[in-house]
């Protein structure tokens, strides 16, 4: 459920027409639904309510904004990172650091210090050289760190390819059979605080058997590293849950569901349950709304061309991803078309073929479910600048980030001396 809805004929999000938005802050622009994070939030967290003390850390890859993360940290959640820029973020934010957990594969020294200063609740490591560095990077500061090793279960998610990450040829975390014998590395490893398990078998998954499965192995394993000896008091079981991009597929698993799978799973562990959702929280609170250009005839369908671009909106271009196209002031007829950008490459292209509703040349539409994996993917490709964002809530509405002038971009160039003259 989002907060985008038709009234008297047009779109509004909250209590705010999306066409004031337009007029105000110009196309493309972001718009963020205050009630629909709330919202979301609470359901998520209900799902989880008859487990101790989860912890609730929200993907900060998913949707960046400051406005967002303030907005979470307000509700209570947490933060899962993969830079030491995101830790920087969220803690700016509001999220106190013993909610934040730092994933990733490539963790430098530099961001090791910085999270070992922030003092945040744990590291999830992915490789043995990994560990070794971080506690090497936590005695020359005189602490330890609280580290869980990021299992790779091998199971497959049934996703899309570039966001799977729990197979065996996937990058991330350590194999399964190897587990027994890194924890034992780690434990002999004098900087580190060894206290959990970690998984994350992808993204946008739309069902819980892989996730089942993956938990299910996370569970011996957890049973395994205390039998040998380990003090096992944390289980991150990562994100993923997926949301409904397209209406014609089937809906993805409820939060509601998705609990009652985890808490079945997970009955009777001596740990903290930790989880990261990301696109769950923020993908149907956000839309992109776009002006259009103009409207091409193509040779089977009309070409829509709108203001929005694959640097405003990469899904669609890099994953092939499906996302819904209204218009904020509908005609009531609907018809076949083409929806591209003004961008230079034939990738740049949201939707071809697509039945949608009539639109002309200064018509805006809305690319909806936009609020996870949107403004945080934007680029300035064609010289474009990147996409301002708004938080709504209620009746008020605000800029969360301003489009930057052109002259800025071309302003972080330098020219050398010698071109000078």
């Amino acid at each position: 459920m989002d907060h985008f809805d038709y009234v008297d004929g047009a779109m509004q999000v909250e209590q705010v027409p999306m066409a004031a938005i337009a007029d105000a802050v110009g196309t493309p622009v972001y718009v963020y639904s205050t009630a629909t994070l709330t919202r979301h939030v609470s359901v998520f967290r209900d799902a989880l309510a008859t487990l101790d003390n989860p912890l609730i850390a929200f993907a900060v890859k998913a949707n960046p904004n400051a406005a967002v993360l303030a907005t979470l940290a307000k509700l209570g959640l947490g933060a899962d990172v993969v830079s030491g820029g995101e830790l920087l973020r969220a803690i700016a934010a509001g999220i106190p650091a013993d909610r934040i957990v730092f994933s990733g594969v490539g963790k430098t020294a530099e961001e090791m210090r910085l999270a070992l200063d922030h003092g945040i609740y744990q590291f999830n490591l992915e490789s043995e050289p990994e560990a070794e560095m971080l506690s090497e990077v936590a005695l020359s500061m005189g602490k330890r760190a609280p580290v869980a090793y990021r299992i790779n279960p091998d199971v497959d998610a049934g996703t899309h390819a570039k966001i799977s990450t729990g197979k065996s040829e996937n990058k991330f975390g350590i194999p399964y059979d190897r587990a027994l014998e890194s924890y034992a590395a780690a434990r002999d490893l004098p900087g580190l605080d060894v206290q959990g398990v970690a998984v994350h078998i992808g993204s946008q998954l739309t069902d819980l058997a892989p996730l089942e499965a993956a938990f299910t192995k996370v569970g011996a394993l957890v049973a395994a590293l205390r039998d040998a000896g380990h003090d096992i008091r944390t289980a991150d079981l990562g994100g993923g849950l997926g949301v409904p991009y397209d209406p014609a597929l089937p809906v993805p698993p409820s939060p509601a569901a998705y609990g009652e799978m985890v808490c079945r799973v997970t009955q009777g562990w001596p740990v903290r349950l930790m989880f990261e959702p990301g696109r769950v929280i923020v993908g149907n609170a956000g839309a992109l709304l776009s002006r259009v250009v103009r409207v091409k005839q193509g040779a089977q369908a009309p070409f829509v061309i709108v203001d929005a671009a694959m640097n405003d909106l990469l899904r669609p271009s890099l994953y092939d991803a499906w996302h819904d196209i209204r218009a904020v002031t509908p005609v009531g007829q609907r018809a076949a078309a083409n929806v591209v950008g003004p961008v230079c490459e034939t990738g740049d292209t949201f939707a071809m073929g697509r039945d949608m509703d009539v639109v002309a040349a200064g018509d805006l539409v809305a690319f909806m479910t936009a609020g996870a994996y949107g403004a945080t993917m934007a680029g300035t490709y064609n010289s474009r600048p990147l996409t301002p964002e708004v938080l709504v809530s209620g009746d008020k509405w605000a800029v969360v980030r301003a489009r930057p002038p052109i002259e800025a971009l071309i302003a972080g160039d330098s020219i050398p001396d010698w071109l000078a003259d």
